[in-house]
This record gives structure tokens, sequence and C-alpha cells, in this order.
């Protein structure tokens, strides 16, 4: 069924988001290698996903009668010790973010310029379990859930829905006929205030769950004048300085910039999840409707 992977019989490696898209890409995947290859499905939690995804999550897996091994980053903050892995469950996963704040008590506020908040709490646990479990990086094919619509996003791995032509139409189309899906609204996305929302989204999920910006306003608060020492050094050694504060959002809006943008906002983003359609405008001299890759899901490449 995938060309790329047709070669060889090596294992199926699923970075599972608990997104729709991926979701459909391990249901697909199970229709033609379950029983004949060895498919792992993983999920990194990072603390500041929706509930809701967690409970699509923990459908899908019950509903499609495969395993999912949820994970969290197990974040170390002796210098250069590297990332690793903690098995967690629906009931046992995080929700208040306490390892994301690990994270950045030792890297700094993640932003556009600097994405390492997928890295170290998805990617890393998540290769750092498949080492645990005797595969090295060449031994598994690593499926991506991306869509022909976000071509943008893909890199060097490999992305069937890409190949196929499946698009977001297609993806409604077929949960629209299943028993579930994932309870939210297409421009909510998994993560609660991920900073790659475009600012549409951002002003609209302000208006409708406010709370869920505490989190990222309490660790500008607290870090906004934190920069790594290893940074530092890069920095001063290639003749750049900080620009502090640092903020999690585009242009290095703060939470409050946003929630005072928010109060006059009503071009609020729509519900694309039963249809897709582009919106595009200014305010305040900001595009709307940048997103740079976050659409539904945060995928680890």
């Amino acid at each position: 069924m995938f060309k790329e992977i047709e070669n060889d019989d090596k294992p199926i490696f699923i970075s599972f988001s608990f997104g729709e898209t991926s979701a459909f890409l391990l249901w697909l995947t199970l229709q033609y290698y379950k029983g004949k290859r060895e498919i792992i499905v993983l999920f990194a939690n990072t603390g500041q996903e929706n509930e809701e995804t967690l409970i699509f999550g923990k459908k899908c897996a019950e509903h499609f009668g495969v395993e999912v091994i949820w994970l969290e980053a197990e974040i170390d903050l002796r210098y250069r010790v590297g990332v690793k892995h903690r098995i967690v469950n629906f009931e046992t996963a995080e929700r208040d973010g306490k390892t994301f704040e690990k994270m950045i008590s030792k890297l700094g506020i993640p932003n556009i310029e600097n994405q390492y908040c997928t890295r170290d709490l998805k990617k890393y646990p998540m290769e750092h379990y498949l080492k645990t479990i005797g595969y090295k990086k060449d031994d598994y094919h690593t499926l991506i859930g991306i869509r022909a619509d976000e071509i943008d996003r893909i890199g060097g791995y490999v992305y069937p829905l890409v190949r196929l032509g499946i698009t977001k139409k297609h993806i409604n189309k077929f949960w629209s006929n299943m028993p579930f899906r994932l309870e939210l609204k297409g421009y909510q996305g998994n993560c609660k205030w991920c900073y790659k929302k475009s600012l549409r989204k951002h002003l609209t999920n302000i208006n409708e769950n406010p709370a869920y910006y505490e989190f990222p306003k309490l660790m500008e608060a607290t870090y906004e004048t934190f920069v790594n020492e290893t940074r530092l050094k890069k920095l001063k050694k290639e003749g750049k300085e900080i620009k502090l504060p640092i903020r999690f959002f585009r242009n290095n809006l703060s939470v409050s910039d946003l929630v005072e943008m928010a109060k006059d906002f009503s071009d609020f983003a729509k519900d694309d999840s039963l249809d897709t359609s582009y919106q595009t405008s200014i305010v305040n001299g900001f595009e709307l409707d940048v997103s740079n890759g976050c659409v539904e899901s945060c995928e680890i490449y």
C-alpha cells in the first residue's frame, strides 16, 4: 500500500499525535499491515494538550484494537544530559505542564525562532523509548500523519497521505462516518495555546477559553529574561545579541498583548472540522493566518 516501505519488512513506527489526520493514518496503516509487520505506536504528552485530545487518543486505541504507548519526557537539568522517557497512561498523564516548565527552566522559552519544545517533549522521548527496546533510527520506518494540503510541513520521513492526495476534506469525510471523533473545533488544535497557531486562532481561542493562556502567561512572567548559557555563548561567538524579553508568540507578542488585542476582535476563526477554507486578513499590522504548521496537531518531524 505504501510504496515507500515496500522494499523491506522493517517495523513501522507511528508518532500518534492524537489528531484526526494522525488517527486516520494509524487506521489506514492497520488495515494493510496489522499482523504482517510490527507496528509501534507512540504518543508523547506535553502536559498542555486539550483534554479532548487525550480522550480521543484513548478511544482510537480502543476502537482500532491497537496498543498506544503513552510517553512523557524526563528532562535532566544537567548540562549535555539528554532527554529520556517515562511511560504513563490516560489516568497518570500530566495535565499541569510541570515537565514543560522544567524544559523551559533548562532551555528558555520556545517560540518560532527556537522550536525545541516539540523536539524535547515529543521527538526525543520517543526516540529514547525506541532505543531502549533495541531499535536504532535506521531499523524502522517513521510514518508521519501530514496531509497533501500540508505539504510545506514535510521533511525526510514517510508521508503516505501526501502521496495518496489525502486532504482535510477526506479526513472530515472519514470521521463523519465514525462513531466518535475529536471533540474540538478545527482551529483549537490539540495543544491549548501552541505558539505555531495563527494570530486569528489565538484571538479566537482567548475569547472562548482565556484560561488556556494562564500557563504561557506564568511562564513568561517567570522566564522571559532567562537565556540558556549555551545559547548565550553561541550568540556571543556569532557576534549577535539576545533581545529581551523573550516571548512565545509570533512578532514577540506576549500573552498580555494577545489578551488586549482579543478584546475588540470579532473576525473569529471558523471551524473547519466539516469543511476547509482559507481566510486572510490583517489586524494591527499583523497577518492573522500565518500558522507555521499548527493546523490540527504538532508532529514530531
